[in-house]
């Protein structure tokens, strides 16, 4: 590479001020790889013998890394992309994978968008929702978790092979694994081997790259609200979204990364797999629990030493815990601590920096963006927003009309339904069949992200919530992220998750979960402390419920779902009273339905649950 090249690839940027200069040219010349794998192979020409990856095999074991670098991921990669290809995987053809992270899932994953379309699968989702994003997919190769790493998710990748006739079914080991691995039993009609076995006895031999139109990835979201649904992305807006990402970093090549995020989100493959291998940056890789994985965070000081850590991604919940945590080592390499996903509260950010000395860096993005749409500036973050937007991409807040649908500009700095568009956005959703629709979410090339939030002129966001998050009181929008920003004010408060309760007056009114230092506080302490605080008399939360944990999804965000149905059955066991021997709340699909068992009075159960707005059955 050229100097002059790398100046064009990589722009200078110092801050906020840079965006109109970097977008002087257009992205089109600034020479980026055409699709992820030729994006690894750049990498490996460049530099071959640099350490790419760096994998754990758990938090114990945080000294035992099994490392390689860029030309010998390549040639893992080459390797796996052989065998799919053996089993007939094409450009159009997808492979699933079914495993938490460990090094060999990584390679998988690269090889499955080098031979086709890569579809990394949630293992910890219900087996019929894995069954029907393999067939939603198209899949035909299934790679699992084997025994030894998962054996839940190697039962549900052994049900979903034999649910669509699968011609593969290839077993992952656990990062380090040595000695013989235990035998896998046959399943008919299907080839059930090891991945890593087949694929040592492949060549290295360099594929036909893929094309920038070509599909790269189908990434599902929604799986906490109901069905999942398969977004497909393009190689041109992964690549283009990991360049974003990457150009906004002053991290020279030195920085290493690190990655706790699972693979199935797209924040893993983009942060954290992608944009280091544009820079030429190893990536420390945690073990297949990531930040799940407690005994981490006792650790993780050392290991920001041992390692030299300059550059993270976690959720809001990760910085809390950490800033719990004395520091116990040298962490002056870490300069760039990245928090998104969900609404980072003040005091999460204040104590993490007064723990560390170092700043959160907010970020902001969704996966049908591909990943990334705004980010903060290190060093120069600006609160109560969630970044600066990202190079070649537009946002702007629109209001929709609840009768036409029509889409009307709002001025910078009003809220209303934030809107982006740019090379990132995604192809659509998998709905029936492998031809990608984004339905009703794109129209002329603006993606509707379903967050609510306004921007201002030098193009900073600030969200006020998800839309479907919204509490609406009486016709009245109550954003939570007010109420859980006041309660984590409370020295006491460890996390916060505000939802609406039904009300058979107001449709619905705030309540609150908390989990707090054990002891500390009382429930009637955190009512009157929040209501003091929060900004308006309408969003005082009626109740605050001490839970022992909020419920969180596997990769850290609060599961409002799991709140919203606490909230529900407890409305309605203080409403029927003593009238049903039983009330129990469930969520089917994304949506709370109470049941009533062993009912005295089925009418009067019934005219004591008609005022709120909740589904029910009365047996």
């Amino acid at each position: 590479m050229t100097q002059q090249t790398a100046d064009l690839l990589w722009p200078v940027a110092y801050g906020p001020q840079d965006l109109e200069a970097i977008e002087a040219v257009p992205l089109s010349e600034r020479g980026l790889p055409a699709s992820t794998y030729a994006a690894l192979a750049r990498a490996a020409e460049l530099w071959p013998d640099r350490t790419a990856t760096i994998c754990l095999p758990d938090a114990a074991r945080w000294e035992e890394p099994s490392e390689r670098t860029f030309s010998e991921l390549l040639a893992d990669v080459h390797r796996v992309a052989g065998v799919f290809c053996g089993f007939g995987i094409g450009r159009r053809d997808a492979v699933a994978l079914v495993a938490p992270n460990c090094e060999e899932l990584l390679t998988a994953v690269l090889a499955a968008e080098t031979a086709g379309i890569a579809a990394p699968i949630n293992p910890g989702l219900a087996a019929e929702h894995v069954v029907e994003l393999v067939r939603l997919a198209g899949a035909h190769v299934i790679v699992a978790a084997g025994p030894e790493l998962d054996p839940a998710a190697w039962e549900v990748a052994r049900e979903a092979a034999q649910a669509v006739s699968a011609v593969a079914l290839l077993a992952l080991r656990p990062t380090g694994a040595t000695g013989a691995p235990a035998a896998l039993a046959p399943l008919p009609g299907v080839e059930v081997g090891y991945l890593g076995a087949l694929a040592a006895a492949q060549e290295d031999l360099a594929p036909a790259s893929p094309a920038a139109d070509d599909l790269a990835s189908y990434i599902h979201t929604g799986g906490t609200t109901g069905t999942p649904k398969l977004a497909a992305r393009t190689h041109r807006s992964e690549v283009a979204n990991a360049w974003m990402i990457a150009s906004a970093s002053e991290l020279g090549q030195d920085g290493v990364v690190f990655a706790a995020l699972p693979l199935f989100h797209t924040n893993a493959l983009i942060v954290t797999v992608l944009a280091p291998l544009l820079r030429g940056q190893p990536v420390l890789w945690a073990g297949p629990l990531g930040y799940r994985d407690l005994p981490l965070y006792g650790v993780f000081w050392r290991m920001v030493e041992r390692y030299g850590i300059a550059l993270m991604s976690g959720v809001p919940t990760v910085y809390a815990v950490l800033a719990q945590v004395p520091v116990d080592a040298d962490i002056s390499s870490l300069r760039l601590p990245i928090v998104g996903a969900a609404p980072l509260p003040p005091s999460v950010a204040e104590q993490f920096h007064a723990v560390t000395g170092v700043e959160l860096s907010e970020g902001y993005g969704l996966t049908e963006g591909t990943c990334a749409t705004a980010r903060d500036w290190p060093g120069a973050p600006r609160r109560g927003t969630v970044g600066q937007r990202l190079p070649y991409q537009e946002v702007r807040a629109v209001r929709i009309d609840e009768v036409t649908g029509a889409w009307e500009d709002l001025p910078p700095g009003e809220v209303g339904t934030l809107v982006i568009r740019g090379p990132n956005v995604f192809a659509g959703y998998l709905w029936h069949g492998p031809v990608p629709d984004p339905g009703d979410k794109v129209r002329d090339g603006w993606l509707d992200t379903g967050d609510i939030g306004a921007v201002d002129e030098e193009g900073y966001v600030r969200l006020a919530g998800r839309a479907k998050d919204l509490i609406i009181r009486g016709g009245h929008n109550i954003d939570p992220a007010v109420i859980e920003d006041a309660l984590l004010e409370h020295d006491a408060v460890l996390a916060a998750g505000a939802v609406g309760r039904p009300d058979a007056h107001a449709g619905e009114v705030p309540v609150a979960y908390v989990q707090v230092v054990p002891g500390a506080v009382t429930e009637d302490e955190l009512v009157a402390w929040a209501a003091d605080r929060v900004p308006e008399r309408a969003a005082a939360p009626k109740l605050v419920e001490i839970i022992d944990e909020i419920p969180l999804t596997l990769v850290g965000k609060p599961f409002k779902p799991e709140l919203r149905r606490r909230a529900t059955e407890r409305v309605a066991r203080e409403v029927i009273g003593s009238a049903a021997a039983q009330v129990t709340a469930r969520l089917e699909d994304g949506a709370v339905v109470v049941e009533v068992d062993g009912a005295a009075d089925l009418g009067a159960v019934e005219h004591a649950l008609a005022p709120f707005a909740v589904s029910w059955r009365v047996g």
